[in-house]
Formats: structure tokens, C-alpha cells, sequence
């Protein structure tokens, strides 16, 4: 039994990890006015980002199979996982191909990345939300 919680806290505090990241995108958008240093922050940061995705579906997966019960709470987080590492990846594609002289582009991206990272933010505390009413 030790085992599930230790699996259980470890999913839980990487969770927590993952939200911290995303706070951190969105701090860096808000604050962060000149668009190369933003895009160099956000590349360096999406790696860290996808690791920590993939580490909160295995441990999850880990819970989920270890307990033997599948909840509503379970067929929830599964496509809120892959829905968050496809909107990264689109928010990621979006922002590779914005140019240096492109003002108008990297003035929409600023709106997109900020609506991106509200989206993902609020699907991480609903879904906490729903696994602790569930």
C-alpha cells in the first residue's frame, strides 16, 4: 500500500510542478514586452513542459492501474492530458514561425499565448476540482 500512496504524492506533487510552469508562461507573456526574449523563455521552457506532462499521464496511469477502478475523474484527466500537450503544441507552432520584423504577428501572439495559458490553467483546477467533488 505504500507503494499507491508514494505513487498517488508523486503524481500529485508533479501536478502541482506542471501548474507551476504554466503560471510561469503566463507571468512570462504578461511581463515579458520584447517578443525574441519571450520566445527564447518559452523554447527553453517547452521541453520542461512536455516532460512534466508526460510525468502526470505515467504516474497517473500508475494510480489508475494499480487501483483497479476507473472514475469519472480518470476518463476526465486522459483528454484534458492530451488536449493540454496538443494546445502547447499548437501555442509552440504559432510562435516558431513569428519573425523578427513581424510586429503585427508577435502583437497577436502576445493575446494568443495569454488565452493559451488561461486555458490550460483553468483545465488543471477544474480537473482538481472535479477529482476532489468525484
Amino acid at each position: 500500500m505504500e507503494l499507491m500512496q508514494s505513487a498517488i504524492d508523486t503524481h500529485v506533487y508533479v501536478i502541482y510542478f506542471f501548474l507551476a510552469i504554466m503560471l510561469f508562461n503566463l507571468y512570462s507573456v504578461l511581463t515579458q514586452k520584447e517578443f525574441i526574449r519571450l520566445a527564447k523563455r518559452l523554447r527553453a521552457m517547452t521541453p520542461l513542459y512536455h516532460v512534466t506532462n508526460a510525468i502526470v499521464i505515467y504516474t497517473g496511469a500508475i494510480v489508475a492501474f494499480y487501483a483497479h477502478v476507473m472514475s469519472v475523474t480518470i476518463f476526465l484527466m486522459i483528454p484534458a492530458s492530451i488536449f493540454l500537450l496538443v494546445i502547447e503544441i499548437k501555442r509552440y507552432k504559432k510562435m516558431r514561425v513569428i519573425k523578427f520584423e513581424q510586429v503585427e504577428l508577435q502583437k497577436e501572439f502576445y493575446a494568443y499565448a495569454k488565452k493559451i495559458y488561461i486555458i490550460e490553467i483553468s483545465v488543471i483546477v477544474s480537473i482538481y476540482i472535479i477529482s476532489k467533488v468525484f
